[in-house]
């Protein structure tokens, strides 16, 4: 993709300009949602980080952004949390992580209406690429493999001997799991990823067949 760009192709162009706006939406709509129910939860580590904002400057990641360019993909800066402070820690922390799911998906929804119902102009391609990056960085971050939300949202649901072995496990492989998962997890992410985001966005969107990865 990033060669295309450089070499002039307009096709790519659009599309890494079209990618570049849903991530930064997509990205600072996620954590900002974090941040904000951390907040109201009772921790102030992430206002006190500056992160209780809607400026994408806050939630970039370097590297998320240049992946961006290089794989299509990228991501963004975790936003830090304190459980310490929380009032109820494991149901608050079950609430900050579904916070930023649950953001990415009324963000879909949001741009997906125009398109549905036709309003959405010259603007449709570009809202379209919105509401897929959304949905996938929702369900992506539903699985149960640390660092991702949905491993928070398991631990928390466990009994707490379990869910203390269970982060013991994930302090060790979490990362190598994510990682062998993007790399060679094909059939794990259509079934967990591409199959929701593709039926959700062809109900959003009214797509025969949804988008697809």
């Amino acid at each position: 993709m990033l060669t295309q760009f450089l070499s002039g192709d307009p096709n790519a162009a659009a599309h890494v300009l079209q990618l570049a706006v849903a991530l930064i939406i997509g990205i600072t709509v996620h954590e900002f949602s974090h941040a904000w129910i951390a907040d109201r939860a009772g921790d102030p580590t992430p206002r006190a980080m500056g992160r209780v904002t809607f400026n994408p400057l806050a939630h970039l990641d370097l590297f998320g952004t240049l992946a961006l360019l290089f794989v299509g993909f990228g991501w963004g800066k975790p936003v830090p949390v304190n459980r310490v402070y929380f009032r109820r820690p494991r149901r608050d922390d079950i609430c900050v992580s579904l916070a930023g799911i649950i953001a990415n998906l009324i963000t879909a929804t949001a741009f997906a209406l125009p398109v549905r119902f036709g309003f959405a102009g010259d603007y449709a391609d570009t809202f379209r690429v919105i509401v897929h990056l959304n949905l996938i960085l929702a369900f992506f971050n539903l699985i149960p493999i640390f660092p991702l939300d949905g491993s928070h949202v398991l631990s928390n649901l466990l009994p707490v001997q379990q869910a203390r072995k269970l982060g013991e496990f994930y302090s060790r492989y979490g990362f190598i799991l994510l990682l062998l998962l993007v790399t060679l997890g094909r059939p794990v992410l259509t079934i967990l990823v591409s199959l929701p985001v593709g039926l959700l966005s062809a109900l959003l969107l009214g797509l025969p067949g949804g988008l697809g990865l």
